[in-house]
């Protein structure tokens, strides 16, 4: 059995913000392309399980479309809600007991769909196996930043780095 990796996938301005004031995310489509998804397809392919913060679950839910990934078990990691919905299981107890749950049973990957909380906990304690973070050409100035302070250095190992031509740079690093 392979160990399943738990990867963040994200997008975040190069000023640091996965979203700007008043959790505005408009400033994404500044890349859109028609024919383009940045590899989001084929990296989606990878993975069977998607875990989120609850307010990244309940923006999802505000976009007014069918839920992206019905198609894979869903965690939402929330303090205030529990038991599950239609779309995902609420996690109540420590992300570490989650991915050890997880990974307990064969699988694909684990895919951390943000936002900011759950990306410094899973750091914090050391889960995140790759990081494939677009970065768009952008300064937001204000915001939510995707990676919060008060966490311990890492080193990481450049995999790849591809330019588009709308300007989006994507890195991937795995930790060492």
């Amino acid at each position: 059995m392979s160990q399943r990796k738990l990867v963040l996938y994200i997008a975040m301005s190069l000023d640091g913000l996965i979203a700007g004031e008043d959790d505005d995310i408009t400033w994404l489509s500044i890349v859109e392309q028609e024919g383009e998804d940045y590899g989001y397809y084929k990296f989606i392919q990878t993975v069977d399980t998607v875990i989120m913060g609850r307010k990244t679950y309940d923006k999802v839910l505000s976009f007014g479309i069918d839920f992206p990934h019905s198609d894979k078990k869903c965690y939402v990691l929330s303090s205030s809600k529990t038991g599950k919905d239609e779309n995902v299981e609420y996690w109540n107890t420590s992300v570490q007991d989650l991915i050890a749950e997880i990974r307990q049973n064969d699988g694909l990957n684990i895919y951390c769909d943000g936002g900011s909380g759950i990306v410094f906990e899973l750091m914090k304690h050391h889960l995140i196996d790759e990081y494939v973070i677009s970065i768009i050409p952008i300064m937001l100035g204000k915001g939510i930043p995707l990676f919060k302070p008060g966490r311990e250095k890492e080193s990481l190992k450049l995999k790849k780095a591809t330019s588009f031509p709308k300007g989006l740079v994507q890195l991937h690093y795995e930790r060492k």
